[in-house]
């Protein structure tokens, strides 16, 4: 049995050797699923054999030496000094979407009206008397109890003095 392809092809046997005697044997009857091709057979001098292409591409001779340049410099260790184009391009297109976005921000912030500042202002304010509280309130938490006494002793004691001074 050959293999050309990925599924076995059974040679053919002709007619006049598949006689019973043979067929008793075990020598099964079979016949090739595909046709075998004539110029296989023998050299014949009529059939034009096919030939690879030629690429002119790669037989051009600046390709050439741009392939041995390159091979050269790969078995060196060095990488081409130029980026490869895609990675040119994708980089432009990074940075084009970067700018779009920057000037959509200024476009958004030159829009805004009067009252719309003010509130961003006010809200800005709320946000940093937020953080501010929050520390205040960790670091109260965090510090000893006798150090939390001791300040309210000193708040008694001005809050007693300025009484003192104000009758």
């Amino acid at each position: 049995m050959t293999t050309m392809f990925r599924y076995p092809v059974f040679p053919v046997l002709p007619d006049h050797c598949l006689d019973q005697g043979e067929l008793r044997e075990g020598l099964p009857r079979v016949r090739s699923i595909m046709a075998q091709p004539d110029y296989m057979d023998g050299d014949c001098d009529e059939l034009i054999k096919p030939k690879k292409l030629i690429n002119p591409v790669k037989t051009s001779r600046n390709h050439q030496d741009l392939h041995r340049e390159l091979l050269m410099n790969q078995k060196r260790g060095l990488a081409p000094l130029n980026k490869p184009e895609l990675q040119k391009v994708m980089e432009k297109r990074k940075r084009d979407q970067v700018l779009k976005a920057q000037k959509e921000e200024q476009e958004a912030h030159k829009k805004r009206s009067d009252l719309e500042i003010e509130l961003m202002k006010r809200q800005q304010k709320l946000e940093q008397l937020e953080l501010e509280q929050q520390k205040n309130e960790e670091e109260q938490e965090n510090t000893p109890e006798f150090v939390k006494m001791k300040s309210n002793l000193r708040r008694t004691k001005q809050e007693a003095e300025e009484q003192e001074h104000t009758t």
